[in-house]
């Protein structure tokens, strides 16, 4: 960026001396983790939390749900926060309501104050996570470095979902079902007086006011939305429980659009859709998103249900392919330079779908090595060579003044195609498995998913080599 566009963002930036670069990475890395990892570090604890607070079936699954409903729905809103009010702002206003919400739930003593709890702990991680890459690529200057950076925020990013398994494993094994969510306030703590002393404010100083019917329109939106796909798993796709949430979503949707071409001020302005980088790789983050997500929830079905491993022994089986998402993230800023950032990303989809091919042929007496680790390593370390160079371009060519609303579409674009692969997944899984409870049905239904998944990262890798950028462009 010239020194004259950087002076027409009018950020304002408090005079104190910019910190180190790697205390930035390392403060804004650690509250991506914690929010990403408390997507799927509950779901080993599910039935402790059901044993000790009497919940329901219908009621576990809002564990999950709450959280992931309020995550999604409420993250455009906090991404546009962050560019008016100051991203170092709702950074800590986002961890202290996450962090506080952990509290709550470690403590309650009903179901239904853990799922306020948990609906919180979302909303809170929808005010922080879009001002993580956004203080991230404001602190980093374009070039290698930054892609570094985002390396190191993707690689930590995929990291806390794939290691929710095993965390939570060795919580609940090691401590009770609490610690799941009561870990996070001394950390959350330790990381708040952290981000107080060592983050720089910036904000977009063009003294617009928040969109108020957009932002209200849009979070009902993909909160309804949300809602709606979370209900397939239950109720089927034809049923009115989830048709009538699915429409009203795409409704209010469809009226947030109508809204944003009308208003002078909008929550997001709709020329950013044209931006080819922008809008191009959030459609590969949907379809990546909605393929790898289910990747982890299967497998561990597949680990406990079928090979009969613990909880702790499933968290352990995929530490290696936690391991490989992190090379395969650091590994792509190496390869941008050289081969481009769009053929980085098709490559990466491609192992991916490989190792996904890889493992629907497992069988209901697999062996670790084959149908586990080897595969699992080829489609996490495709995920990870991915996701750096969608991330990198979906933040690039939009004005400095829009970089947390852009943020926060690319982790609305992850989130939710994760939530809607998962339901359709666990719909064919569920579909081929029939009424059947043997290992052998199980394991049908969770080969076809990853199948499936394979079969859509293909579609995906085609539509990147045709739509995405060949380069990274500058704003």
């Amino acid at each position: 960026m010239t020194p004259m566009l950087r002076a027409a963002e009018d950020t304002r930036i408090s005079g104190r001396s910019a910190p180190p670069t790697w205390v930035v990475v390392a403060l804004v890395c650690a509250g991506q983790f914690l929010v990403v990892l408390d997507v799927s570090v509950v779901n080993v604890a599910l039935p402790s939390m059901r044993t000790d607070l009497g919940l329901s079936a219908p009621g576990l699954q809002w564990v999950v749900n709450a959280y992931a409903i309020a995550f999604a729905g409420f993250m455009l809103l906090g991404g546009r926060a962050g560019d008016l009010y100051g991203r170092k702002r709702m950074f800590l206003v986002g961890l202290a309501l996450f962090t506080l919400a952990s509290l709550g739930g470690g403590l309650a003593q009903e179901g239904r104050q853990l799922l306020v709890a948990r609906a919180v702990q979302g909303l809170g991680a929808a005010v922080l996570a879009p001002s993580t890459l956004t203080i991230l690529t404001s602190a980093v200057p374009e070039g290698a470095a930054r892609a570094r950076a985002i390396a190191t925020w993707t690689a930590v990013g995929a990291g806390g979902g794939a290691a929710g398994g095993l965390v939570g494993g060795l919580l609940v094994d090691g401590l009770s079902w609490r610690w799941v969510l009561l870990i996070n306030v001394p950390i959350g703590a330790v990381l708040l007086a952290g981000s107080a002393r060592w983050l720089v404010e910036s904000r977009a100083g063009d003294g617009r006011r928040l969109d108020l019917p957009g932002a209200l329109l849009v979070t009902a939106g993909l909160a309804t939305l949300a809602y709606g796909i979370v209900q397939t798993e239950a109720e089927g796709w034809t049923a009115a429980a989830t048709l009538v949430p699915l429409l009203t979503g795409l409704a209010l949707i469809g009226l947030f659009l109508v809204v944003e071409a009308r208003t002078k001020a909008p929550l997001m302005p709709l020329k950013l859709l044209r931006l080819r980088s922008v809008s191009s790789a959030n459609a590969a983050m949907f379809i990546s998103g909605s393929a790898m997500f289910c990747m982890w929830f299967f497998m561990t079905l597949y680990e406990q249900n079928v090979l009969g491993y613990s909880p702790l022994g499933a968290g352990l089986a995929l530490v290696p392919s936690s391991l490989a998402v992190v090379i395969g993230s650091k590994l792509a800023p190496r390869f941008m330079p050289v081969v481009g950032a769009r053929n980085v990303a098709s490559l990466g989809t491609l192992i991916a779908a490989a190792g996904f091919g890889w493992q629907s042929t497992m069988t209901a007496d697999g062996s670790y090595l084959t149908a586990i680790m080897f595969p699992g390593i080829l489609v996490m370390a495709g995920a990870g060579l991915a996701a750096t160079p969608l991330a990198a371009l979906a933040t690039s060519g939009a004005a400095p003044g829009d970089a947390g609303l852009v943020s926060g579409l690319v982790n609305t674009s992850r989130v939710m195609g994760g939530s809607l692969g998962l339901a359709i997944m666990s719909t064919i899984a569920a579909a081929r498995t029939g009424s059947g409870s043997s290992a052998a049905a199980m394991t049908a239904g969770y080969a076809l998913a990853f199948r499936t998944s394979g079969v859509l990262l293909l579609v995906g890798a085609v539509l990147m080599l045709v739509w995405l950028p060949k380069k990274i462009s500058r704003a």
